[in-house]
């Protein structure tokens, strides 16, 4: 099963549900994979993904272990929790030229989580099915939370004021 993340933002990014029913359409993605998705404010029909707006936190958690691949939105919040779990990611910015965001924050953590090994950037949408593809053999690197530093050169701040 694949879960499409595409998280809580007001602002919608069919870009990325578009490119994936594109590859189902064009027979690179098989319809008979299992697609669900958290669309969130996007508004997307398709009779090959099942798409909720929102997902309760318990049904979304229990969605995020059932998952073989997790496809997102390069949020923080989602690709911390997916990895936690050990689950393979590939994740796609949300950009502003397309009104996707505010900012393109997004670029900056897809870089930083890629360079880790954590992930799979999705850079070229159309691409999409090949990553699928290349998740299925991708071992993510488990994750190394920076939390203990952060806070140690956090107090060595504090302790200077």
């Amino acid at each position: 099963m694949i879960f499409v993340i595409l998280g809580t933002q007001d602002k919608k990014f069919p870009r990325l549900l578009e490119a994936i029913q594109k590859k189902i359409d064009e027979g690179k993605i098989d319809k008979k994979e299992e697609i669900i998705v958290q669309a969130g404010s996007t508004k997307f029909e398709s009779e090959d993904m099942k798409i909720y707006d929102y997902i309760p936190v318990k049904e979304f958690e229990e969605l995020i272990d059932k998952a073989d691949i997790i496809i997102c939105h390069a949020g923080v919040g989602t690709i911390l929790t997916a990895l936690k779990k050990g689950k393979k990611i590939i994740a796609a910015a949300r950009l502003k030229k397309y009104g996707e965001h505010v900012n393109d924050h997004q670029l900056q953590i897809l870089e930083n989580f890629t360079q880790e090994g954590y992930i799979l950037a999705l850079d070229d949408f159309d691409k999409v099915d090949i990553l699928i593809k290349q998740a299925k053999n991708f071992t993510p690197a488990k994750f190394k939370s920076n939390k203990k530093f952060f806070l140690k050169e956090l107090e060595k701040e504090i302790d200077i004021l």
